[in-house]
């Protein structure tokens, strides 16, 4: 009886272990400043591009600076530019502006995700303002790229400010038609070569192509590189609402992977110090945030997908930088070439992610719990593809989960309801040989062996369900499909806590009731320990999300009906028992 009572008190302070590790995270993980908040207008603000290797000042702070001396030599000026007005582009899933001063994305808002709950604004997840600074840039660098011309970086001519993909063409995709949407913008440099950088986007998706296409109408060889980076500062995350002090241990960082190392993060303190530097076809770079990820993908030059070099750096202004250059590209006089790069900006969204490059799916970060997680998402998408609705999903899965424990946890429920019913004889035994241990040990062990009851078999239970728990715990922390997601009546986000405490109580009168059908502690500290269990699991519970809590809510109601199925056979069992040894 003592046993069941110790791996209780033990679970107990595991799950307070855990929850400390959790809030610690939150006041150390890393530095982090006041979020920003949403400007009133999209105004254009000149963004630096922090290249790597500055052997001059004058070209730019930020820039990679691929053969950067001839570069100031050797690069024509291009033609001077009208415009510098944003362009606005919307589709079908977010906003966003482009900055015809370098091509750089310079915000996006989430049309189908709300800053908050509840919220008539959209996520924004690129912004540039005095508030915060997290862009997408890109451009063409070495021997003749512009972007590494003494002149800084160069202003795009554009058609037009605005664009819509309900204006958009409709394009045969592989499965059906879809409207795709180009935004061009050209260049044009004095000594002939032409550079239209174009960003297109296709309905329903959120992976933008960025393509430069090199028109060299010169008479001498063009050669230049492609780079792509995401630069932020060390603001807060926008993505991470106050859940509670026990749910907010999500990643703010850069991430990267390739084709042989499929994740890796790399924190914003490190990247002085930890910098990432490789070579890698087919690899990815990216800053991670709650729900949410801004990616590179390397992409091609011709019909070859290049080896691109990943690399990370701080900036003079402490910027956090990430991103990739691609090969060396010579385009001769009179010809022409494209090289591309895929850029994503959106909830992370496995599927998606998993489609765009090996490992970007892995920045849904389920943690070393990683494989329970997994099967409990799909079993969470493929009840929700069924019922439509997460909550519902949540209770279904504990059905399934409990009914596959089920052979292993009778056998645990069997073992602890003969305890019970031996409690009286046990009781004897502490008073006849309580005076000697050795013996009253003996008998104890007799006594077990008799009755075909394990002692150690009431942690089985815990034992099974504490994994799940945690794991399911990630799951609603990182998935992003359960991000607001309603339930019922006053449970209208899943993955935050309960408002009204309702379901914390209920969680709390479980507890309590399935407590009452366990073997009681024969120490008499330890039972007052017991009896406080459920109020102390109770108070965790406030601060859990509402999701983690209605699945502890029925995976307890289907724990009690098993247990009083079972101790309704052993009675019956025992007193059969009786019968036959009175006859």
């Amino acid at each position: 009886m003592q046993q069941w009572a110790r791996f209780a008190i033990l679970g107990a302070m595991f799950v307070t272990a855990y929850l400390l590790i959790l809030a610690w995270q939150k006041d150390y993980g890393h530095a982090e400043t006041v979020a920003q908040s949403k400007p009133a207008a999209v105004v254009a603000h000149d963004v630096s591009t922090d290249l790597p290797n500055s052997q001059a000042a004058a070209v730019s702070s930020d820039i990679p600076q691929a053969n950067i001396a001839a570069a100031q030599h050797n690069t024509a000026a291009p033609k001077a530019a009208v415009s510098q007005q944003l362009i606005s582009v919307q589709t079908d899933l977010y906003h966003l502006w482009i900055n015809p001063k370098g091509g750089d994305i310079v915000r996006i808002e989430l049309l189908n995700h709300d800053q908050s709950k509840n919220s008539d604004e959209s996520f924004v997840m690129l912004e540039n303002d005095e508030k915060r600074t997290y862009v997408a840039q890109s451009g063409l660098i070495g021997l003749n790229g512009p972007d590494s011309s003494r002149n800084g970086r160069p202003t795009f001519e554009i058609e037009k400010s605005s664009y819509t993909l309900a204006d958009a063409k409709t394009a045969q995709g592989k499965d059906q038609a879809t409207k795709v949407l180009s935004v061009p913008m050209v260049l044009k440099t004095a000594d002939g070569v032409e550079i239209i950088k174009t960003f297109t986007f296709e309905q329903g998706k959120y992976p933008i192509n960025v393509s430069y296409q090199v028109v060299n109408r010169s008479s001498q060889n063009w050669q230049g590189q492609m780079f792509g980076q995401i630069k932020r500062d060390n603001s807060e995350d926008p993505g991470k609402s106050d859940q509670g002090i026990f749910t907010l241990g999500t990643y703010l960082g850069g991430a990267w992977g390739t084709p042989d190392e499929h994740y890796n993060k790399l924190k914003f303190a490190n990247f002085a110090e930890e910098k990432l530097d490789t070579n890698a076809k087919g690899g990815w770079v990216a800053v991670v945030q709650h729900y949410f990820v801004s990616a590179w993908i390397p992409g091609h030059f011709g019909n070859q997908e290049y080896v691109a070099k990943l690399e990370s750096r701080k900036s003079a202004d402490d910027m956090n930088i990430i991103g990739f250059t691609s090969p060396t590209i010579n385009v001769p006089a009179g010809k022409s070439m494209t090289v591309d790069a895929t850029f994503y900006s959106g909830p992370k969204v496995q599927s998606e992610l998993k489609d765009l490059a090996v490992g970007l799916n892995q920045t849904v970060d389920y943690g070393w719990l990683w494989p329970i997680a997994k099967l409990l998402f799909a079993g969470l998408q493929f009840f929700h593809g069924i019922v439509g609705n997460w909550g519902w999903s949540i209770i279904l899965l504990t059905i399934v989960v409990k009914l596959i424990l089920w052979p292993l946890s009778s056998k645990s429920y069997r073992s602890m309801a003969k305890m019970r019913i031996i409690g009286p004889e046990m009781q004897r035994m502490k008073e006849e040989f309580g005076e000697d241990r050795m013996r009253f040990s003996q008998e104890m062990m007799a006594l077990y062996k008799r009755e075909q009851v394990n002692p150690l078999s009431g942690c089985l239970p815990l034992l099974l369900q504490m994994p799940i728990f945690l794991a399911l715990y990630w799951v609603l922390m990182e998935s992003v499909e359960l991000r607001h997601a309603p339930w019922l009546a006053w449970i209208q986000d899943l993955s935050a806590m309960d408002p009204w405490f309702i379901l914390p109580l209920l969680m709390g009168i479980t507890m309590y009731i399935q407590q009452s059908l366990n073997p009681q502690p024969a120490d008499p500290m330890q039972a007052k320990v017991f009896k406080f269990m459920p109020i102390i699991f109770t108070v965790f519970m406030l601060f859990f999300p509402a999701g983690l809590v209605l699945y502890w809510i029925c995976n307890n109601s289907i724990t009690i009906l098993q247990q009083a199925l079972i101790k309704k056979s052993v009675e019956k069992e025992t007193a059969a028992k009786e019968a036959n040894s009175a006859n």
